[in-house]
Parts: structure tokens; C-alpha cells; sequence
């Protein structure tokens, strides 16, 4: 396609007719010309804003999108409602690949009740692969978001399902033929098949319900980095027990293959949360089907501590996530 806005017609017939679900709260959604979406809320409800750029994934981009960008609404306590897409392509982009996207992020938004209420879609040879950036807006009543920074001293620190699982997945369809010369069909399989798991909305509006302190989606720097953020943003220390994260066997024999670290590997479908009861918040999760650890405690001083056995040391700063050592080679 030639630099620039992609045509108008490729824009109606690729772009327009692929929005997801309809939401009573768009008054004005996405049109041919329409620079701004404008949306309607109750007297009592915020919005929630929350933006991602995708540059890790080839294939199933748009599900990575969705998900990641409306998994941080979540673990603010928010409703997603609808999401604005930014889609920075390369020039070799056929219609069919646009199309491909959209497909894939209108099926994604029906199955999370969201609408696609506009964007940008543009040619450009600034980029070296697609670049979709999703500003996600949700709702949530008054008073009642969850914050990041709400973890307390003494309260449970919980992690859902398994980390690494958007990491693996994403590693597994990339380097899907390197793989299976090493690994039965069946693990890599399962493992592509990750991405069924990355969706935390679920576990955030059981949350809520159950009082939680503060909620944290470990997305890029694994759940090393989640770890840190939510402490230093919450002003705690940590005593976490390294052995109690929950990781998939898959996830460790594709990082140990690669050599690289599977707790700093970007791990959307992973909710991190802070909790005054954690054993009741795990059988609450666990109620809904969903998989909780209880893997250490905050604590009263700034020290970040992980513990291996007999052996201590202190969590550091976010690394440079581990998954660009093997998509970027």
C-alpha cells in the first residue's frame, strides 16, 4: 500500500464494519471523518483510561491488544467499555492483513462486551512490523478503583493462574518450527494455546467483590518487575517465597531452551494482588475456576526480599523484558 492513511474504502468496508460489540454508552463512535468518540456515563461512575502499544507479537496481534490493553482496566476495578486503535503498518501490508486485524480485534472485543469506537490506521516506514497501540476506556463507580499503590504492611501477596503464559505463547508461535525439532508437538501445542488464559477480567471483578487492596497485571518484566511496581508504588517491602510462583512446565523448558529468565518474561493472564485475607480471596477465585497462589506477604520497611530455599536476596528495578532476546534475534 502506498505511505499514508490507508484509503476510504478500505476504511469502510476493512476497518468500519469490524467494531466489536455496541455499547449503549457511545453516543458517537467510529465514522468516516469523525476525529473524536464521545461517550456517556452515570452521575456516580468514572472513567478509567488505560493505553498500550503491541511490539512484541507477529501473530494474533490484535488479541495481544485487546487483551493487554483491557487487562489494565480490570486491575483497576474497571468495567472496559470500549478501546480507540492505532495502527502503524508497513508498506508490504496488503488489505487482507488489515482485514486479518480487525477481524481479530472485533472478534476479541464481542468477546470481552466492548466496542472499537474509533483510531488511525496508517502506512508508514517508520515501522519494521505492525505496531497496534490501544487506548482502552472503562467505567467504574465512584470512589471504588483499585489501585496499583494500595497495597498495606501485613496483607497477602497473590499471584492468578501462571506467569509467563503471554511470553511463552507468543515465543512458542514465533519460533513454532525451531521448536518442534527439540520438543513434542503436543507441549508446543499447549503452549501456542496460552493465549486462551490471558484475559484477567474475570478474577479482577471477583476481586473487587472481595475486598481487595491493590491490583497489578504483570505484563512486561514479568512478575519480577509486577512485584517491584506494586511495591514501590505502594511504598511496602516484600517477602516473597520464589518456590510458591506458579509457573507452567512448558514456560520453563522454553526459557531454559532460550536461556533466558521465565520471572522477568512479559506475563499478561498473570493478576498480581495484594489482599488483607488472602486465603479468602483464593477461594473466591478459585469459586470462578480460576487458580490463585498465595506467594508472600508485604511488609513494613523497604526491603524486597526473595526467598529460594536458604537462600535470600533483594529484588531489583524492571529489566528489559526477557522476551525480546528471542523475537529480536
Amino acid at each position: 500500500m502506498k505511505i499514508g492513511k490507508v484509503p476510504e474504502n478500505v476504511l469502510k468496508r476493512s476497518i468500519l464494519k469490524k467494531t466489536g460489540c455496541k455499547r449503549s454508552e457511545v453516543l458517537v463512535g467510529a465514522k468516516v471523518g469523525e476525529d473524536c468518540a464521545c461517550l456517556q456515563l452515570k452521575e456516580d461512575e468514572v472513567f478509567v483510561i488505560s493505553t498500550d502499544p503491541i511490539t512484541g507479537a507477529k501473530e494474533d496481534i490484535g488479541l495481544y491488544a485487546m487483551t493487554v490493553s483491557t487487562n489494565d482496566l480490570a486491575s483497576a476495578g474497571a468495567e472496559p467499555v470500549a478501546v480507540m486503535v492505532t495502527a502503524l503498518l508497513t508498506p508490504d501490508t496488503t488489505e487482507e492483513d488489515i482485514k486479518k486485524i480487525m477481524t481479530d480485534l472485533s472478534e476479541n472485543a464481542k468477546a470481552l462486551n466492548i466496542q472499537i469506537i474509533g483510531g488511525h490506521t496508517e502506512i508508514t516506514e517508520a515501522v519494521n512490523r505492525p505496531i497496534l497501540s490501544l487506548t482502552a476506556i472503562g467505567k467504574a463507580k465512584k470512589g471504588e478503583m483499585i489501585k496499583t499503590s494500595g497495597a498495606k504492611p501485613g496483607d497477602d501477596v497473590l499471584v492468578t493462574k501462571w506467569i509467563g503464559l503471554e511470553g511463552t505463547s507468543i515465543i512458542a508461535k514465533d519460533k513454532e518450527k525451531e521448536l518442534l525439532k527439540k520438543f513434542p508437538s503436543k507441549m508446543i501445542y499447549d503452549a501456542i494455546n496460552f493465549d486462551k488464559y490471558l484475559s484477567v477480567i474475570p478474577e479482577a471483578a471477583t476481586a473487587v467483590k472481595s475486598g481487595v487492596s491493590a491490583m497489578h497485571d504483570v505484563t512486561e518484566g514479568g512478575i519480577f518487575g509486577g512485584l517491584w511496581e506494586m511495591a514501590e508504588s505502594s511504598g511496602v517491602g516484600l517477602l516473597i517465597d520464589l518456590r510458591k510462583i506458579p509457573v507452567k512446565q512448558e514456560t520453563i523448558e522454553i526459557c531454559n531452551y532460550f536461556d533466558i529468565n521465565p520471572y522477568e518474561l512479559i506475563s499478561s493472564g498473570s493478576m498480581l494482588m495484594a489482599s488483607k485475607d488472602g486465603n479468602k480471596l483464593k477461594l473466591e477465585l478459585e469459586r470462578i475456576g480460576i487458580e490463585a497462589t498465595i506467594i508472600g506477604k508485604c511488609t513494613d520497611n523497604n526491603d524486597r526480599v526473595l526467598i529460594n530455599g536458604e537462600n535470600k536476596r533483594f529484588l531489583e528495578p524492571p529489566k528489559t523484558d526477557e522476551l525480546y532476546k528471542v523475537i529480536c534475534e
